[in-house]
C-alpha cells in the first residue's frame, strides 16, 4: 500500500517515494527533496524542528495534490513531510509528480512546494549555537 500524502516523525525515503508514483504511462517523474541546510543568512544551523497541525495539514496537502493533478494534468502527486527534530542533511520534505510529459511534471512539482509553504500549517524552528527562532509562521 502506498501513502501519497504523509506526515511523519520518521526519516523520509526519497527512493521509495519515486517508486510509489512510477507508472508505465508516465514518461516524466519530477521530484523535489528539501533537506536541512547547515546555515541560514550566514549563521550556522544545528538542526530544525517541525510542528504541524496534522489533521489540517494532511487535508491541505491533499487539496494541493488534487489541484495540481487537475491544473497540470498529471497522473500522480506524492507529498511527504517530516515533523520533529531533523538534522542537517536530512530530508524535511519530498514531493514527487508523475505525468505523461516532463513539462507538466516540473510545473506541478513547483506548484506543490510553493503552495505547501504558503498554505499548510507546518511550522519550522531553527536551532543555532546561541538560541532558536521560529521561521515565517504560516498560514
Amino acid at each position: 500500500m502506498k501513502t501519497l500524502i504523509h506526515i511523519t516523525s520518521e526519516k523520509l525515503d526519497p527512493q521509495a517515494c519515486l517508486v510509489a508514483v512510477s507508472y508505465p504511462e508516465c514518461g516524466g517523474i519530477v521530484s523535489f527533496v528539501g533537506t536541512v541546510r547547515n546555515q541560514t543568512k550566514g549563521k550556522p544551523v544545528l538542526k530544525l524542528e517541525f510542528e504541524a497541525y496534522e489533521k489540517m495539514a494532511l487535508k491541505e496537502m491533499q487539496k494541493i495534490a488534487d489541484q495540481a493533478k487537475i491544473a497540470f494534468q498529471v497522473e500522480e502527486v506524492l507529498i511527504h513531510h517530516r515533523t520533529g527534530l531533523v538534522k542537517v542533511g536530512e530530508e524535511a520534505v519530498v514531493i514527487v509528480v508523475a505525468a505523461p510529459h516532463r513539462k507538466a511534471a516540473f510545473q506541478a512539482c513547483e506548484y506543490c512546494i510553493d503552495t505547501l509553504k504558503e498554505r499548510v500549517p507546518i511550522w519550522k524552528k531553527e536551532f543555532f549555537e546561541d538560541g532558536e527562532v521560529w521561521v515565517s509562521a504560516h498560514p
